[in-house]
């Protein structure tokens, strides 16, 4: 097999993992690109530990497919957007590819993790930025900031909050059971209008909390 038909193939089953779970498709180009990304995960994680999940079929349906789910539920209208300890790039890059008019920006201070990012940016030729320091010393604020598998997550969440503007939305990826804790530390400047179901388990959610007009950093 090609190389080629080998991209072909993989940007197949993704979109087999995708239908297979009523949801739309990937168009081909798109698809590809998600398959160019698998190919890159997979060479850097034979060397660094970039993901728990270190085989193909467990990357296209657990990260890849909810992270394509968070992309295309995220609200209209979004700018800018922080991915909070963004490891090997969940949601955070597949948040780029499939939603362009999004500036992303990718927290990451391990340097090796932070150098695939680096590198993965300029591979799939997305206009993505990477902050290779810790996101809680950050001066910017975002229209978003989205959150999957960080280490204590409760404390990351409280942080990530407090780099949500005025009237935005932080998107969290979690199970249900966490939930309830990871939303009484983003703090009562925050509503919670609504959750997702994500494929693959039923007790995995991406929850939106939405940061009221003139709130301050309130936990």
């Amino acid at each position: 097999m090609t190389a080629e038909m080998d991209r072909d193939a993989i940007a197949e089953r993704l979109n087999v993992l995708l239908t297979g779970t009523s949801l739309e498709p990937l168009d081909t180009v798109l698809a590809g690109r998600f398959a160019d990304y698998l190919a890159l995960l997979m060479k850097w994680n034979a060397r660094i530990n970039l993901t728990a999940i270190r085989d193909e079929e467990g990357i296209l349906s657990r990260h890849f497919v909810e992270s394509i789910v968070c992309a295309r539920a995220l609200p209209a209208g979004i700018a800018t957007l922080l991915d909070f300890g963004s490891g090997a790039g969940f949601p955070g890059l597949p948040i780029a590819l499939c939603r362009p008019e999004i500036r992303v920006t990718l927290a990451e201070s391990q340097g090796k993790k932070a150098a695939f990012l680096q590198e993965a940016i300029r591979v799939l030729g997305i206009q993505s930025e990477v902050y290779a320091q810790r996101a809680e010393g950050m001066a910017a604020r975002f229209d978003c900031v989205t959150l999957r598998a960080v280490d204590r997550m409760e404390r990351a969440v409280e942080a990530a909050a407090g780099l949500v503007g005025s009237g935005g939305c932080l998107a969290v990826m979690t199970t249900k059971i966490e939930l309830e804790r990871q939303q009484a530390a983003a703090g009562a400047g925050f509503a919670w209008p609504r959750s997702l179901s994500l494929p693959g388990g039923a007790d995995r959610v991406v929850a939106f909390g939405q940061r009221r007009e003139g709130a301050g950093r309130l936990n």
